[in-house]
């Protein structure tokens, strides 16, 4: 991979990234209200990690895999779920199709995810007792910031996604020649948050890389065996979970705004550029007592090259 000189004259802080470690054969990732559980093992290496905030100008889609945006939002209320709903998921297919100059956009799920400690939501049932207000979705919901190394998507699975989700968003289109899934990443505290999301170039990532993760929405967390009895893990949405290796080269931009969004890429079609980034959240001790709380949107969306 070649560096530019200019990477190499960034500010730097260091921090312990959790990647995959040998263990079983069986990864998966158990999600539910306010939890997320995985069965595989994960041990923390001490990583260099560049902030890209004064060369945000050199990064570029196809190359790094990333690139931070200008992306003002007229959400008043990330928390206001109907607010989200109604506009957000329009202002996100704006930003994306001009980022990218994709002839079509469509957006999909979304979550808010909290580095502080999140407390399930309950309300009274019709017999006085506390209870969870409605079956969980991983979707729109409030999650524990994710801390493995990850892509949130397994490769060997997006193209038949990426036809359905085009067949229903233009039935009678012409078809697509490239499809780019992509998360378009928003913090919404105060900076300097205490625990940003980190990206790493995709030049720096192999192509045979990464290890399914089958994600599981339940109720609840099972236990003990439990976790790697039978299941139908083929039928089911997998991400793609990393293995440390050296020449991973990792990425943030410190104080982030609300006006600010990440946007990198989870899959590209097209492999003859920087096509997938590996990324996760990690906790930034650089800038001690003054850092807040993070809490940020996330919202998916597919691109397509007609």
């Amino acid at each position: 991979m070649t560096v530019d000189t200019v990477e190499d004259s960034v500010r730097t802080t260091q921090a312990n990234l959790k990647y995959l470690l040998p263990g079983t054969d069986i990864n998966r990732r158990f999600v539910s209200a306010g939890v997320e559980v995985n069965t595989g093992k994960y041990g923390p290496y001490p990583t260099t990690i560049r902030d890209g905030r004064e060369i945000r100008e050199h990064f570029v889609l196809d190359r790094h895999g990333f690139r931070l945006l200008d992306a003002p939002t007229a959400i008043a209320d990330f928390h206001d779920t109907a607010e989200v709903e109604a506009k957000y998921q329009d202002e996100v297919r704006g930003y994306v199709q001009q980022a990218y100059g994709a002839d079509l956009v469509v957006p999909m799920n979304w979550m808010l995810r909290t580095s502080a400690k999140i407390v399930p939501k309950k309300v009274a049932d019709k017999g006085g007792k506390a209870g969870d207000s409605k079956p969980y979705r991983h979707y729109g919901g409030l999650q524990p910031a994710a801390g493995e190394v990850h892509v949130d998507t397994e490769p060997g699975r997006q193209l038949a996604a990426a036809q359905a989700a085009y067949a229903k968003a233009r039935p009678d289109g012409p078809g697509f020649k490239r499809f780019i899934i992509s998360s378009f990443w928003r913090t919404f505290t105060p900076p300097p948050q205490e625990c940003p999301l980190a990206v790493c170039d995709a030049r720096s990532v192999r192509d045979d890389e990464g290890t399914p993760n089958v994600l599981w929405v339940v109720d609840k967390i099972p236990e003990g065996d439990a976790m790697f009895a039978p299941m139908d893990d083929d039928k089911q949405l997998a991400a793609a979970i990393f293995r440390h290796s050296p020449d991973h080269r990792w990425w943030y931009f410190s104080r982030m705004h609300r006006d600010e969004a990440l946007l990198f890429k989870f899959h590209d079609s097209d492999r003859s550029v920087g096509w997938r980034t590996p990324h996760t959240a990690f906790w930034d001790d650089s800038f001690g007592a003054e850092a807040n709380v993070r809490e940020s949107i996330e919202c998916r969306s597919i691109a397509f090259f007609e």
